[in-house]
C-alpha cells in the first residue's frame, strides 16, 4: 500500500512513462522549475538501468514497473544505492501512483493501450492530467472523457497538433464550438513523403524510424511513417474537442512549423507556431493558465524556409481514412483499429512482415472483429475487445509471414 506523503507547497509529478521521450522531455522541463514542482512517482516498462538512473536524480516517493522481475532487479539498484524509493510492480500499482491524493499533476506517456488504465485512474481521481497517450481516447473515448467529467478533472493534451488546437481556442469553453467551422491538424508527412510508392516494400525499420523533423519513439515513428500518427490524432481530436468528424481535416506540412489551426465561422484561421519541440507543449500543459521557460529554441522568421502544405496522398498513407471510418462505423472500432496497429507495428519492427503491410493488417482486423459482441461500457470490456483485436491481428501477420 502507499502511504501519503507531507504536504508541499510545489506540485506533485507522477510520470507514466519516464523512460520514454516525452517522460525524459517532461524531466527536462521539471529541471529547470526546482522551485515549482517535484517529482513523486515514476513508471517504466523494461528500461530498468534508465529508471533506475532517474530515481538517483530525482529521488522520488515511488517507481513502478508492471513486471515484476524487472521491478526486482530495480529494487536492487535502488537498494544497493540507499535511495528511500519504494519500488511497486503490477498493473494496479500505476493506478495507485496515479490517483494517489499527494499527486497534484499526472503526466499520462504510457505508449498504447497499456496507458488506459492508469490516465482514467488519474482522471477518475480529479487530477490534472496531461495526455501524451491517445490511445487512452482512441480506446475509451466516450468513457474516458465522461469520467473526466464526472470528477472534474482538468485534461490537458499535450500531443503538439492537439495542444495548438488548445491554445487557439478560447478559455471560456461555454461558447467556442458555436464560434468554429472546423479544425485543421498538420502533418509532417514522415519520412516517406516523397519517396517512390514502388519501393515502399523495401522500407526497413531503420529507415521508418528516422524522422525528419521530430525525436520520438519507435513505434510512434513508424505510425509517422504510415500516417497512423494522425489517424489516431483525428480520432483522440474528436473528443477531445467534441466535434463531429467532418469537423475535422487533415493536411501536410512538412516543416512542422505550424502545429495546427482552427478554422473559424467568419473564415479567420487561428495557427499556433513553434520549432517543433515536444518541450513547448509538456511545458504549457504544466504550466496552464501560465507560460513557463521550456527549452526550446525561439523561432526565428528570419531563418525560416518557405512554409508548404499539401494534400494526404491516400496511395502513400492508406491508413488515413481509417480514422474517419472506424469513427463513423459500429462503437468499439476505433479500439480495434488501434490494437491491430499495434501488433502490425511490432511485427515490422520485428522484420515479420514488410511496412507496406501494415496496412492490410488493420484491414483484415477491423473487417474480421465481432464488435456485435463487444462491451465497451467498462475498462475490462475494451480490453476484452483490445485482446480480441490483437489475436485477430496476429493471424493475419502470421498469413503473411508464412
Amino acid at each position: 500500500m502507499l502511504d501519503s506523503a507531507s504536504s508541499s507547497r510545489r506540485q506533485r509529478v507522477c510520470i507514466l512513462g519516464s523512460t520514454g521521450s516525452i517522460g525524459t522531455n517532461t524531466l527536462d522541463v521539471l529541471s529547470r522549475h526546482p522551485d515549482h514542482f517535484e517529482v513523486w512517482a515514476l513508471t517504466g516498462a523494461s528500461r530498468v538501468d534508465e529508471l533506475w538512473a532517474q530515481c538517483l536524480q530525482w529521488r522520488p516517493a515511488y517507481a513502478v514497473m508492471p513486471d515484476e522481475a524487472f521491478a526486482s532487479r530495480l529494487r536492487a539498484k535502488v537498494k544497493e544505492s540507499g535511495l528511500r524509493t519504494e519500488i511497486l510492480s503490477g498493473s494496479e500499482a500505476l493506478n495507485q501512483v496515479a490517483a494517489h491524493p499527494d499527486v497534484d499533476v499526472v503526466m499520462g506517456a504510457i505508449v498504447g493501450a497499456a496507458g488506459l488504465a492508469p490516465c482514467l485512474a488519474a482522471a477518475r481521481a480529479g487530477k490534472r492530467l496531461l495526455l501524451a497517450n491517445k490511445e487512452a481516447l482512441v480506446v475509451g473515448g466516450e468513457m474516458f472523457m465522461k469520467a473526466v467529467d464526472e470528477a472534474g478533472a482538468t485534461l490537458l493534451p499535450i500531443d503538439s497538433e492537439h495542444s495548438a488546437i488548445f491554445q487557439c481556442l478560447p478559455e471560456d469553453t461555454s461558447s467556442w464550438r458555436s464560434r468554429i467551422d472546423h479544425i485543421v491538424l498538420t502533418a509532417s508527412g514522415g519520412p516517406f513523403r516523397q519517396r517512390d510508392l514502388a519501393t515502399f516494400s523495401q522500407i526497413t525499420p531503420e529507415q521508418a524510424c528516422a524522422h525528419p523533423n521530430w525525436v520520438m519513439g519507435r513505434k510512434i515513428s513508424v505510425d509517422s511513417a504510415t500516417m497512423m500518427n494522425k489517424a489516431l490524432e483525428v480520432i483522440e481530436a474528436r473528443w477531445l474537442f467534441n466535434l463531429q468528424p467532418k469537423q475535422i481535416r487533415v493536411v501536410l506540412h512538412p516543416q512542422s512549423i505550424i502545429h495546427s489551426m482552427v478554422v473559424c465561422r467568419d473564415r479567420s484561421v487561428l495557427a499556433q507556431m513553434g520549432t517543433p519541440d515536444m518541450r513547448v507543449p509538456i511545458a504549457y500543459g504544466l504550466s496552464w493558465p501560465e507560460r513557463i521557460e521550456s527549452g526550446a529554441e525561439l523561432l526565428d522568421f528570419t531563418r525560416l524556409s518557405a512554409l508548404t502544405f499539401e494534400d494526404a496522398d491516400s496511395r502513400r498513407y492508406p491508413g488515413l481514412q481509417l480514422a474517419w471510418e472506424t469513427l463513423q462505423g459500429p462503437a468499439g472500432s476505433t479500439c480495434v483499429l488501434n490494437a491491430a496497429n499495434e501488433m502490425a507495428v511490432e511485427a515490422f519492427l520485428d522484420r515479420r512482415i514488410r511496412f507496406d503491410q501494415i496496412h492490410s493488417v488493420n484491414l483484415q482486423s477491423l473487417s474480421d472483429c465481432r464488435l456485435s459482441d463487444a462491451d465497451i461500457s467498462t475498462v475490462e470490456g475494451l480490453l476484452d475487445l483490445d485482446a480480441q483485436a490483437r489475436r485477430l491481428a496476429a493471424s493475419v501477420v502470421a498469413s503473411l509471414a508464412a
